[in-house]
């Protein structure tokens, strides 16, 4: 399903995933440039933390901080000066809603603000590069607990430096799930209820921690199992699916289809469980 017909001029779905024309010593570079920036990011996002929180509602549960926007403008600032050329697709402060550019920047600036913003500690930063619709990097970073996920198109995927992949879990019914709830529960039908009831019988047990991009970062180290949700955005979901695919995942939409950057939802595991989730969801 295409959310938002905004970005549903990403005409070319089936490049995400094939390995952009760039040489490693290029993807090397931005890799370096966007750990550099994450982290000074982080620290913004950790003084945040531990400061009087000044926090304002976006529409109905969705809250904005101070925090969310002083990383934001940071990362625009610093991708701006060093790539002048490149579009960003963000949160807040988005200088393009087209995804189907030569180059473009897929940020959140904090995933998970209702976490920081009620003191709840469980919410990272998410950055990935798309160059001429193809997935270059994702690096999510979590600055309470600085642990720093990334995963390129020509690598595996890391916490820390260390290799990282999926569970080995074979069966449903011993494993850990997550997923999360759109902000619209309420007045929406189409509200993930009944996928967590049955997910609840189905699976040994699960968890709502409140940001998606971690959730996948936990399944890319094989902490969780597996992990659905639904309309979320590409900012909440690009730099994690290709950790997760790096780690040896499978991620797809709620159709099996190789999970696109237009798409609003998406499952995550290695793949017998990956199967059986979406056995579930087929119901």
């Amino acid at each position: 399903m295409i959310f938002n017909q905004s970005f549903s001029d990403f005409n070319n779905e089936n490049h995400l995933w094939e390995t952009p024309q760039l040489s490693e010593i290029e993807v090397n570079s931005y890799l370096h440039f966007v750990q550099r920036i994450i982290l000074e990011s982080g620290g913004l996002i950790r003084e945040g933390y531990y400061r009087h929180k000044e926090i304002s509602r976006k529409s109905g549960r969705e809250l904005v901080t101070s925090a969310d926007i002083a990383s934001e403008k940071f990362l625009h600032s610093q991708i701006s000066t060093t790539y002048p050329d490149h579009k960003i697709l963000s949160e807040e402060l988005s200088n393009s809603q087209a995804t189907d550019v030569e180059n473009l920047w897929v940020i959140d600036p904090l995933d998970g603000t209702n976490n920081f913003a009620h003191d709840f500690p469980f919410f990272a930063i998410s950055i990935a590069f798309v160059h001429r619709n193809n997935l270059v990097l994702g690096i999510v970073y979590d600055p309470l607990r600085e642990e720093i996920f990334w995963a390129t198109c020509l690598s595996d995927a890391y916490l820390n430096g260390e290799k990282i992949a999926v569970s080995s879990a074979k069966e449903l019914s011993e494993s850990i799930l997550a997923t999360g709830f759109p902000y619209d529960l309420a007045p929406d039908t189409e509200n993930n209820l009944d996928n967590f009831i049955d997910f609840s019988y189905a699976s040994q047990g699960l968890r709502r921690a409140g940001s998606a991009a971690l959730d996948l970062c936990y399944v890319a180290a094989g902490r969780l199992d597996g992990f659905w949700e639904l309309k979320l955005r590409p900012w909440d979901m690009a730099a994690g699916a290709l950790i997760v695919k790096k780690a040896g995942g499978i991620v797809t939409d709620f159709s099996g289809n190789p999970w696109q950057l237009n798409s609003d939802r998406i499952v995550t595991a290695n793949s017998d469980i990956h199967s059986q989730m979406l056995s579930i969801i087929g119901k």
